[in-house]
């Protein structure tokens, strides 16, 4: 049975479920909630964490280490069932550790650990990763967190993802789920995107390279948050079609390329961990008004 734990400072709250390690709601202390609530007439999720794999693989088939078994996108750690291995008033740690379950789809003995923290108006997210096996284990790390679009007080304004580097990095778009080989010119302009519905038309905006480690999110004239992100190189932008919510998706690994290497390793970007070794990764989004 999943359970539900409350963080707290003086200026923020945060729920997070046993299911998935999943962040379940962030409300600031004026009352104003941040994150999707998870209306199914929409999307179910809410801030799910994607792992060993992130995206889908080839016929919903993962392939890793010779071992070919069904996984459904994004991994199975979503819909996992975490045991609290800590907590304080600020902060908790929910770990997932190999099973017999997860070892039949990824033949690895891993520990994921999930850890949620408040430090004045900024909430951090971050994720270790174990490898408890014998050799190198590849896999996927990836974030999935839905911010209220509009922001709360901002319906009717522009919004705008603004990249701290500046950047206009490429466009990829998605294929039968995979990632498209073609690069397509970057919607960003000096670095400032105005958010519109119709960008996600087709699906996810993704972009495997160059969008930096940090990037604003904000209505014009109104409510603001910065998000800042650690060893995760891939950024993805995702809502449904007139869904009030955006996902903004730090991710290290994406997808399998259509027409690419069939196999875990074989994707871009998937992070292979030496035995014994772990990794952390992390996104932090601070409230600014």
């Amino acid at each position: 049975m999943s359970s539900t734990i409350r963080i707290a400072n003086q200026f923020l709250k945060v729920d997070v479920s046993s299911l998935g390690a999943e962040m379940q709601a962030l409300t600031s202390s004026d009352g104003r909630s941040w994150v999707w609530n998870g209306d199914a007439a929409f999307w179910t999720g809410r801030s799910p964490i994607l792992f060993p794999m992130v995206g889908k693989a080839p016929n919903d088939i993962l392939k890793v280490d010779g071992q070919c078994a069904p996984m459904a996108q994004h991994g199975f750690a979503r819909r996992s069932e975490f045991a609290l291995a800590s907590s304080s008033e600020t902060s908790c740690r929910y770990e997932l550790a190999a099973s017999e379950t997860t070892k039949a789809v990824y033949p690895f003995d891993f520990l994921l650990a999930v850890i949620h923290s408040v430090e004045g108006r900024a909430l951090t997210v971050a994720a270790e990763v174990t490898n408890r096996d014998s050799r190198s284990m590849p896999f996927g790390l990836g974030f999935h967190a839905a911010f209220l679009w509009p922001l709360p007080g901002a319906a009717k304004k522009p919004h705008t993802i603004t990249l701290d580097n500046g950047a206009e990095p490429a466009l990829r778009r998605l294929e039968g789920g995979l990632i498209s080989p073609k690069k397509l010119a970057s919607p960003f302009m000096a670095g400032s995107l105005v958010l519109d519905h119709s960008m996600f038309e087709q699906d996810a905006m993704i972009f495997p390279e160059g969008a930096g480690s940090g990037l604003r999110y904000e209505a014009e004239g109104g409510p603001a948050m910065h998000f800042s992100f650690e060893n995760l190189p891939n950024l993805a932008l995702w809502t449904k079609p007139d869904a009030p919510f955006l996902c903004i998706e730090p991710w290290h690994g994406t997808a399998a390329e259509d027409g690419g290497p069939d196999d875990l390793e074989g994707r871009p970007y998937t992070m292979v961990l030496a035995a014994g070794q772990t990794t952390r990764f992390s996104f932090t989004a601070e409230i600014l008004a």
